[in-house]
């Protein structure tokens, strides 16, 4: 016999299958913010940091470079009571999940927080398999504003399915709530979630480094760092836009695996792309580099520029790449990106580009503007970028 619950799921489901889903006013532009897995994990999750995580972002300039979200990420709730009710842990959060988000709202920033599409979270915490529209409900009550929904513990479950749920549970909660999409791109769900969630993981997690890959049981790329993760998105530039993002996952840069020229290079491709920035540092400790990468607003604007093209890729040279982006003004932005620990020295012939009208150039990282001449010689440093925006 079927479950009940499941019955009534299944009703709802189909019931609403022609409704509106995702509230559409969201993620005009990729979501920028800060998300505590990457630093803190499970361990060093508690309120006090999320407040003060909080406050560095006001602190540290990053609100007014655009940064909004303060996430949490999973760890934070432990069990549910007899009516079904998802329960903060009492140790970690002792003034609960709704004083968090009034002192994250306080500040002027958004507040977001996770759960998992499967009956555990991945760190085996309660998931929301069956009570997907209770728990909007509560996160709805709390203020939450942003919702990471991850995909550990879905045995035989069906990806484009169960997050229609989950977008569907987010309208009938009736709080506007960017809708994170995290099954790690294994369904593709680039081909199915633009008119359920505001962005998709198009990979596995990022790691802390440059160059390593993350392999799943069947030997194929799972994900890994920067350039695993970057290469992964050559085929998906048609399907990002205003409302729907292929995301690459958080940033790493200022956790002390990357060289500050690889955390550039790392922040200028996950602009170029219109992914996400969801800085996953401890925003209180950070370095003056660390901080100049992630306020960098002129860096930003490519980001957020509101015709929200993904760059593509235009050259290949194999340790060598030139990503174009056009931008809403008429502009286009390149990103020459040296995939190599060694210098590079090129001549760029501008025609080569198609770039025929263009007469002035500005590097992105220093500020700096030149006129633009037929051949223009550059070096780009060792795992390093050339970022330009030209007029």
């Amino acid at each position: 016999m079927t479950p009940p619950r499941l019955c009534i799921l299944v009703f709802l489901f189909l019931s609403s299958s022609m409704a509106a889903q995702k509230y559409t006013e969201l993620a005009a532009t990729p979501p920028m913010g800060w998300s505590s897995w990457n630093y803190f994990e499970c361990e060093g999750l508690n309120e006090k940091v999320i407040k003060e995580m909080a406050d560095a972002m006001v602190g540290s300039g990053m609100k007014k470079a655009g940064y909004q979200y303060i996430n949490i990420d999973d760890c934070w709730q432990t069990d549910r009571d007899a009516y079904g009710n998802i329960l903060a842990d009492s140790l970690k959060f002792p003034s609960g999940i709704k004083a968090v988000a009034d002192y994250v709202h306080s500040k002027g920033l958004k507040f977001g927080i996770y759960t998992c599409a499967g009956l555990q979270t991945c760190a085996k915490r309660p998931g929301s398999r069956g009570y997907e529209y209770q728990d909007m409900r509560m996160y709805a009550a709390w203020g939450v504003d942003y919702v990471k929904i991850d995909w550990c513990n879905t045995d035989n479950m069906d990806a484009a399915f169960s997050y229609k749920i989950f977008s569907d549970a987010i309208r009938k909660a009736g709080r506007p709530m960017v809708l994170s999409i995290c099954e790690w791109g294994l369904s593709k769900p680039w081909k199915w979630a633009k008119d359920i969630g505001h962005c998709w993981r198009t990979t596995g997690d990022i790691g802390d480094n440059f160059d390593h890959g993350l392999y799943a049981d069947d030997g194929k790329v799972w994900g890994g760092g920067v350039l695993v993760t970057l290469d992964m998105q050559r085929t998906l530039q048609p399907y990002a836009g205003p409302g729907h993002w292929n995301d690459m996952d958080m940033l790493q840069a200022g956790n002390g695996g990357m060289t500050v020229a690889e955390n550039r290079s790392h922040f200028s491709l996950w602009a170029m792309m219109c992914s996400p920035l969801m800085a996953g540092n401890d925003l209180r400790k950070m370095t003056d580099s660390t901080k100049q990468i992630l306020t960098n607003k002129a860096v930003i604007a490519l980001n957020q520029d509101a015709l929200g093209r993904q760059a593509e890729k235009i050259v290949d040279e194999g340790r060598f790449q030139i990503f174009r982006k056009e931008l809403s003004n008429g502009e286009t932005a390149l990103c020459f990106f040296n995939r190599s620990e060694l210098p590079v020295t090129k001549k760029i012939k501008w025609d080569n580009l198609k770039i025929l009208n263009a007469k002035k150039l500005t590097d992105l990282w220093t500020g700096t503007q030149q006129q633009i001449s037929a051949v223009t010689d550059i070096t780009v440093a060792g795992h390093g970028v050339w970022v330009i925006r030209l007029k």
